[in-house]
């Protein structure tokens, strides 16, 4: 690979690494914690964690703005900014006032970074490779979560607090990398190529579909798995190894391309929304074996970062003409989810308790997603139905 080929791998799995794998779930990492400190509510850590994808919503929303005026490094150099900022506020909050705002612009930085690297990618890097560049910023969400656990044994036995004071240290790292590797490149306008079709299409209605189940399975999952990984007097290492698990089952991600030339992007999709499902049968039982919470982080690894991929896949696919516009769609589709999930989990967990909403978020996304596996026969038995009237 040339030089800056390199470089803007480099740099783009350092900050998507960061802003992903730490800043965004290190919030779930030391929920425990931040409870027992501040003496906050189920419904108030819902909310907490609900505010941080709003930050996240807020973050994908103004990145193709920034990236049209300053240039589509400019809002991954915002994400960085964000992440260290953010992490730095919550490092030192006194109240759960002001955890709450550092915890929602930490959780911006994800939003900022995700969609650039696209048009980074598109700009500086050769044809032939763009897919190999791409898999390995994605999958330095993987390394992330493998660096938040090992940051969170280091610092766990001193303070939670110390644990987002690290990250706000990798995200300063990571956004000078970012700097130093990535060209500026100038921004791209679209105001003088006319109008164009609209991304949002009947073809897009199982793609969007898929979203919500897995934002909504996915949410839930990073939210409260170290809630389950903690009870019974298991400590904080037992969390920390927990997303270390997450984070190496992730690389199967780094397949998800030929698996879906293989077999469609619509199986891998469900198939790896009933993966996620499962994961999280598994940890509705945690409480009861460690060994179950560790398949379940392994199986979840697997579902969650191929049911990434295979989303941009599957939309870059139905909606050939503008793949970026309706990757952005599914994503703000699958923010929005985020947001309500935690919120909705956290006003139902005092009346049923976590594990019986664990199981109830498995078994409607699992039907979910065969109701979408299933949508093209039943519309296909319609239309033949019709024919035969």
């Amino acid at each position: 690979m040339e030089a800056l080929t390199v470089r803007v791998a480099v740099g783009g799995a350092a900050v998507v690494g960061v802003a992903f794998g730490m800043a965004r779930y290190v919030y779930g990492l030391t929920l425990p914690d931040l409870r027992a400190e501040f003496g906050m509510s189920e419904l108030l850590l819902g909310l907490v964690a609900s505010g941080t994808f709003v930050g996240y919503l807020l973050g994908l929303l103004g990145a193709p703005r920034l990236s049209a005026r300053r240039g589509p490094r400019a809002p991954t150099t915002v994400g960085g900014v964000c992440g260290v900022a953010g992490c730095a506020v919550v490092a030192v909050a006194p109240s759960p006032s002001v955890l709450a705002v550092g915890a929602v612009l930490a959780g911006s930085a994800a939003g900022w970074v995700w969609a650039p690297y696209s048009d980074i990618a598109a700009a500086a890097v050769p044809r032939r490779d763009r897919p190999a560049v791409l898999a390995v910023i994605t999958t330095g969400t993987s390394a992330g979560l493998v660096a938040l656990a090992g940051l969170s044994v280091l610092t766990g036995a001193a303070s939670w607090r110390w644990t987002w004071a690290g990250i706000a240290g990798a995200a300063a790292v990571a956004a000078v990398v970012n700097l130093r590797a990535v060209p500026r490149l100038p921004a791209h306008r679209t105001d003088a190529e006319g109008p164009r079709a609209s991304p949002l299409r009947r073809a897009m209605a199982r793609p969007l579909v898929y979203a919500v189940l897995y934002f909504a399975a996915t949410t839930v999952y990073f939210t409260y798995v170290s809630d389950v990984a903690r009870t019974g007097g298991r400590g904080a290492g037992v969390a920390a190894l927990i997303f270390a698990l997450v984070g190496a089952g992730g690389l199967v991600g780094l397949r998800t391309g030929r698996i879906a030339q293989a077999v469609g992007a619509p199986v891998v999709a469900v198939v790896s929304v009933g993966v996620v499902g499962g994961a999280l049968v598994l940890l509705a039982l945690g409480r009861a074996s460690l060994l179950l919470v560790l398949l379940s982080a392994v199986l979840f690894g697997v579902g969650y970062m191929v049911g990434s991929a295979v989303l941009a896949i599957w939309t870059a696919q139905v909606v050939a003409d503008r793949p970026g516009d309706g990757f952005t769609v599914a994503l703000v589709v699958g923010a929005l989810t985020s947001i309500a999930a935690p919120a909705v989990m956290g006003a139902l967990i005092p009346l049923v308790g976590l594990p019986v909403m664990l199981a109830a978020v498995a078994v409607v996304t699992v039907s979910g997603a065969l109701v979408v596996a299933a949508a093209p026969r039943l519309r296909a038995g319609l239309v033949l139905g019709r024919g035969h009237r």
